[in-house]
């Protein structure tokens, strides 16, 4: 059975020459395209490939984000990232990339990463790092949903609130699970959420005010949610610096 390849570039002259140098070799399938992160994800839910070949440097969602997205699969593909820059390549192998090929690729390179790629079972390739640019935060969230990949812009999320082993996420379009730790979650998004209690993180751009209850309580309420959420006194002066510098 052939090995079944996505291709993820956002040129198509680098897809088209991807594409020509794989069919020359056997046990391997084309089985999609994709012009970037995005698409990657809707291509690796509908035909979930063996081997994704990936750009990173690519507009919308670029390639390491989407890997760090894509490995949250139960079974997730290999990763091979293809650039034209070699700055990025302890980013991708912190992803767990199999391997890293720098363009122009040439045939015999090509061949030995996804000959590479044979020999690794699908278990062997999972768990992907979430680490992302450590100077961008990534713009959606990733959720695993009858075996597919649903991403949550982080601009439609209201909050993260951890609850037994799983963290709640709330957002435009109702509820959501993940798994991530909402430590990570805080280093993910420290600049867009802030954390108000030991198990809840709220979006910053959703706080429309902050009050105090007759017992005490300080609540935090939010812009398009009729629930208000309590701050913990250790929390407080955190919370309070920031309304005072950005609200």
């Amino acid at each position: 059975m052939n090995m079944k390849i996505l291709i993820v570039d956002d040129e198509q002259l680098a897809r088209t020459r991807l594409r020509q140098m794989t069919e020359k070799l056997p046990g391997f399938e084309i089985i999609a395209e994709a012009s970037n992160g995005l698409n990657a994800i809707k291509e690796v839910n509908q035909h979930q490939p063996d081997i994704v070949l990936m750009d990173i440097r690519m507009p919308g969602m670029d390639g390491l984000e989407a890997a760090s997205h894509i490995g949250k699969l139960e079974s997730p593909p290999a990763i091979i990232f293809t650039t034209a820059y070699n700055d990025y390549a302890l980013q991708a192998f912190n992803c767990h990339a199999i391997n890293y090929l720098l363009k122009p690729i040439r045939q015999e390179q090509l061949h030995s990463a996804l000959s590479e790629a044979t020999k690794l079972n699908r278990a062997q390739t999972s768990a992907l790092s979430t680490k992302e640019h450590e100077d961008n935060e990534p713009r959606h969230v990733s959720v695993r949903q009858k075996g597919n990949i649903i991403l949550i812009p982080t601009t439609d999320i209201y909050y993260f609130l951890a609850e037994h082993k799983y963290v709640t996420i709330g957002h435009k379009e109702g509820l959501a699970l993940t798994e991530e730790p909402l430590t990570t979650l805080e280093q993910q998004f420290s600049s867009s959420f802030i954390r108000i209690h030991r198990n809840a993180l709220i979006a910053i751009h959703q706080i429309m005010s902050l009050e105090k209850t007759k017992d005490g309580l300080s609540l935090i309420r939010l812009r398009d949610l009729d629930k208000p959420f309590e701050v913990s006194r250790r929390l407080l002066p955190t919370v309070r610096q920031l309304i005072k510098n950005h609200l």
